[in-house]
């Protein structure tokens, strides 16, 4: 049957218009019920940061005493002179803790007030419950949800990555407090020289909060998170984990140690952050120029150097690493609490950070301050 009604064409099929309409409340059904609905970023900016560096040192002098070694072998090859080392009874959770309530000090804000608790370790205090659980009882926060993630050396970039998108997703979390703590030493073997003098122990806390202020440009410019499992092998603890669980043998053989291909994990790390960097940098539209400081992980001075040579910033470059060794995903944190507490960095300072880590891990991040 034809309708031949004004206000439709003539000639056309009626059933035409009923699949055209059909068609239509199909699309917008789709797209504001079932679709996700964008969310606004507004203002994810860094309110506060803290730090806990434990009060012992550990000299390269004092580390002459306990294996074959000299300060200035371990200067020439790293560039550490020194690190901090937890007590037997101070636990991982124990420093994020302590860096935590600096970061809620330095925010202006109570712990009841966290939304979020996100905590990158290596060396949590247990296998479960997971050390950011801990943190919320010591810091006296209320039921919020608690996680870790285990990234290694670049655990904080990934841990800011995973807060900044919950916060930016519908979830909307308010204020998410990071953390990035390691007590490295309790993985460290005292009799190998190869990586018993690069370790140190510290954490690093920051409270991210988005103040509803559309004005605040966020934190997050851009970065780049990126794994390669093909070199698992390089950097690794064999036990303590399913593939070989305690027992006498895996203690007899060390095996709940640092293991670590030395100069693979140079090349890997310099090829990786080098060009996580300038990705990052691309994906901004931004050049090394607009970089106020560049954050390389604090594993190596050698690594470090490399890494700002090939990126023509090492004027720009802030290091800690002789004053504490490499705190794995503490490391960066470390760095940015101190520059911050200095009064070295002010509102809108772009930094450049970048790590590498087991895994084999690695990131950058284009942060603004």
């Amino acid at each position: 049957m034809i309708i031949n009604i004004k206000l439709f064409k003539k000639n056309v099929p009626f059933v035409y218009y009923l699949i055209d309409i059909c068609r239509n409340v199909v699309y917008i059904l789709l797209k504001y019920i079932y679709t996700p609905q964008k969310v606004t970023i507004m203002g994810i900016r860094i309110a506060g940061t803290g730090r806990c560096i434990p009060e012992k040192i550990l000299t390269n002098d004092d580390l002459e005493k306990m294996v074959d070694t000299s300060d200035e072998w371990i200067v020439t090859r790293t560039g550490i002179k020194e690190r901090h080392i937890a007590e037997a009874d101070q636990t991982t959770s124990d420093l994020a803790a302590e860096a935590a309530k600096k970061a809620l000090e330095n925010a202006g804000i109570t712990a009841d007030m966290l939304d979020l608790i996100i905590v990158s370790t290596i060396t949590p205090d247990h296998i479960f419950p997971c050390t950011a659980a801990l943190v919320q009882r010591k810091i006296g926060a209320g039921k919020c949800p608690c996680f870790d993630t285990s990234a290694a050396c670049s655990g904080l970039l990934y841990a800011f990555n995973v807060a900044y998108g919950m916060m930016s997703s519908p979830l909307a979390y308010k204020r998410v407090l990071v953390i990035g703590a390691e007590k490295m030493t309790s993985l460290v073997d005292w009799t190998d020289r190869s990586t018993c003098v690069l370790f140190g122990d510290g954490a690093a806390a920051f409270i991210l909060e988005n103040d509803g202020n559309p004005e605040t440009p966020d934190f997050y410019v851009a970065g780049e998170v990126a794994a390669d499992g093909n070199a698992a092998d390089i950097l690794i603890v064999p036990a303590s984990g399913s593939a070989h669980p305690a027992s006498l043998t895996t203690v007899a053989e060390k095996m709940h140690y640092i293991k670590m291909g030395g100069p693979k994990t140079f090349q890997l790390a310099v090829l990786s952050m080098v060009s996580a960097c300038r990705n990052v940098l691309e994906k901004a539209g931004l050049t090394p120029d607009d970089v106020v400081w560049a954050i390389p992980h604090q594993a190596n001075r050698r690594i470090i150097d490399a890494v700002a040579n090939k990126l023509g910033i090492p004027e720009k470059v802030y290091l800690n690493v002789d004053r504490y060794g490499n705190t794995s995903s503490a490391s960066i944190g470390i760095c940015l609490d101190e520059l911050h507490r200095a009064g070295k960095i002010k509102r809108g300072d772009l930094i450049l950070a970048a790590s590498f880590g087991a895994g084999l891990t690695w990131a950058a991040m284009l942060i603004r301050w």
